[in-house]
């Protein structure tokens, strides 16, 4: 995987058959099956680091439904595909967002970021999950001072929050999930853990509330019903917030890591502005290739839609398939395309660069 830093805006346009747009697992899979076509893909994604929703919301949680992997976290699902694709150098742009995107006269497409790196591209690949996620935030005065210090709305390393006291907000599986695994003896063990929630219920699995129970009836962490309206802060650092409960009635809570999970809302962005059939904040695809409304751009994985669709990404895995075949006969339109396997094209294996094994006649 080669990444480049942002390209100064004077800097020529990257002249290149595809553009994938994300870097999340259906973005990596892009990769791959363009690769067995021996086209090389750029990759460009908001995030530091490859892997989109998995890595960014779920990094620790298992995964139970990639195909012959019986379980696996979205970090060894990321650097599996990472591995998947080594062969085929794509480039990674990362920490960018796609600004531009619009045709040109010659049929090819203009793309151009935020950092100012440019591209022109035969073919458009989105892969954009269900567009930009965005945290929603705490609404208190004052709080957001303390963002990315000791306000947290995700969790990249659990070692930060060790030995701390931390109050985690919120009732869904995130929330429940790291109040438990940072109150968990070991070494990202918390000092204290207070879980704070509108009301007594939650929107999460069943066997991980029962979990949360237990580790309250066992003094392992605590559980405060009620809202936070305020907080404390003192000599520029937060203190503590101000939880008031159900008898309205308003309590102090002493903190050293806030993490609140409200969830993400997806923002579609500049994507709703690129001239594509848009139905409920998805671009309608066909399934025979999966091009979007505006031929030469395709969209695989959540951000599409069409009958039957469901938001899997093993769904998505076969969606990068057909879009690849599809795709040729824009990149490569006096070009024969063959399906091949891998487990016998001498072609395959050399793209590859593993060595054909002997097959029995």
């Amino acid at each position: 995987m080669e990444r480049t830093a942002a390209a100064t805006p004077a800097s020529a346009p990257i002249d290149t058959d595809a553009v994938i747009i994300g870097a999340g697992p259906v973005g990596l899979f892009q990769v791959f099956e363009l690769g067995l076509q021996e086209v090389k893909a750029h990759v460009i994604d908001a995030l530091p680091y490859p892997g989109g929703q998995p890595m960014e919301l779920y990094p620790d949680k298992p995964i139970f439904d990639i195909p012959a992997v019986p379980v696996c976290t979205g970090q060894e699902l990321t650097d599996n595909l990472l591995r998947q694709i080594a062969p085929f150098g794509a480039t990674f742009h990362l920490e960018q967002e796609v600004a531009t995107l619009r045709q040109q006269g010659d049929g090819r497409f203009f793309i151009e970021t935020n950092h100012g790196t440019r591209f022109i591209s035969k073919t458009v690949f989105i892969a954009a999950g269900v567009g930009a996620f965005q945290p929603r935030p705490l609404k208190v005065d004052g709080l957001e001072a303390f963002e990315g210090t000791q306000l947290f709305y995700r969790v990249k390393n659990p070692a930060d929050f060790a030995g701390k006291d931390v109050v985690v907000v919120g009732g869904g599986d995130t929330a429940l999930d790291w109040a438990l695994t940072l109150s968990e003896p070991g070494p990202h063990q918390a000092r204290s853990v207070v879980l704070v929630h509108r009301r007594d219920g939650f929107q999460a699995a069943p066997a991980t509330v029962a979990k949360v129970r237990a580790r309250c009836a066992q003094q392992g962490m605590q559980f405060l019903v009620g809202q936070v309206t305020g907080h404390d802060s003192d000599g520029g650092l937060l203190r503590g917030v101000k939880v008031t409960g159900p008898d309205g009635v308003t309590r102090v809570v002493p903190l050293d890591r806030l993490l609140v999970f409200f969830g993400l809302s997806p923002k579609l962005g500049p994507i709703a502005e690129w001239g594509l059939d848009i139905e409920r904040k998805q671009l309608v695809v066909d399934t025979e290739k999966f091009s979007t409304s505006v031929p030469g751009i395709f969209a695989v994985g959540d951000i599409n839609t069409y009958p039957g669709k469901r938001k899997l990404i093993v769904c998505g895995f076969h969606e990068c398939t057909l879009a690849a075949f599809g795709a040729m006969a824009i990149i490569a339109p006096h070009t024969t395309v063959q399906l091949q396997y891998t487990t016998s094209s001498t072609r395959l294996h050399k793209v590859l660069g593993v060595q054909s094994p002997a097959l029995d006649d």
